[in-house]
């Protein structure tokens, strides 16, 4: 893509011939490693709507086998922006400077446009543009998720439902709604904008958009956050999901804070950056 600076390949070959002997012996020749620079870019276009955009960073000395994390924002599917998410991706810069990263905008839903599929086709656009560059981008088109909120939904529902090429190492989801057909819903402050946005929908059309009916035994590897003192998620959804990928047989972490909301900071907020990190290393590190 036009967007893309030609990535700098230094080789040097020489080869040397010493003394005059009869057997003429050859050094071997002396070849500088290539060297794979580091690279970022911002608001890269990836369709015709202004929230179609991401930023990218690839790290120093990536390899075909280096793999990418993606990045969605939360904001109830119809706010928020990429930039939400700048603490992870600065944790993820930090702390894994092996991994790709892609932090990413999608398409903000509304009343005449719902969120499923539109969002889930944004997320898919992404996905493709990595495996169609990877030769460009010297990357692996293995990738992994970390989603808050919303985008906690859309990262599972996108890992559980349309990685039709096995694509997904794992998947994270911070606070993420998993089951809108959940009884916990019924008469909860954050459930009539929600069943609204979708379009007051079938008991099937809920399920079909549900990360906790679309698993399956081959969902990949996932890592779960939820607070019990949530005012927007009901701690059913994470305790639910839970046990459902425990029954598939999937890997797994649940992580439950009690006197947690929506979000949290603190001790608590380290401690799940320290298991996200250890969740990358044992599932994103390079094949």
């Amino acid at each position: 893509m036009n967007t893309f600076k030609k990535i700098i390949f230094l080789s040097l070959f020489a080869l040397l011939y010493v003394g005059c002997s009869s057997d003429s012996d050859v050094e071997t020749p002396v070849v500088e490693p290539e060297v794979v620079e580091a690279y970022e870019a911002f608001n890269v276009s990836y369709g015709a709507d202004d929230h179609q955009v991401f930023d990218i960073y690839l790290p120093e000395n990536r390899t075909t086998s280096t793999k990418m994390v993606i990045l969605i924002h939360g904001g109830s599917w119809v706010l928020g922006d990429k930039s939400d998410m700048d603490l992870i991706k600065t944790l993820l810069l930090a702390s894994h400077p092996d991994v790709g990263i892609i932090n990413m905008n999608y398409t903000l839903a509304d009343a005449e446009n719902p969120p499923i599929p539109m969002q889930t086709d944004d997320i898919s656009a992404v996905v493709e543009y990595i495996s169609s560059e990877k030769s460009t981008l010297i990357m692996s088109d293995n990738i992994g998720f970390i989603g808050l909120s919303a985008g906690a939904h859309l990262s599972l529902l996108w890992s559980y439902a349309y990685d039709t090429n096995n694509q997904v190492d794992m998947v994270c989801s911070i606070v993420g709604p998993v089951n809108f057909t959940d009884t916990a819903y019924n008469g909860h402050p954050a459930y009539q904008p929600l069943y609204q946005l979708f379009g007051s929908p079938s008991i099937e059309f809920l399920e079909s958009v549900s990360p906790y009916h679309r698993a399956t035994a081959t969902s990949p590897p996932t890592l779960l956050f939820y607070g019990g003192m949530d005012p927007l998620v009901p701690t059913s959804q994470g305790e639910d999901m839970d046990e459902k990928l425990t029954t598939l047989g999937v890997t797994h972490e649940f992580h439950f804070y009690p006197e947690e909301g929506h979000g949290w900071e603190g001790a608590n907020l380290l401690d799940t950056s320290s298991k996200i990190s250890t969740y990358i290393e044992r599932y994103m590190g390079s094949e």
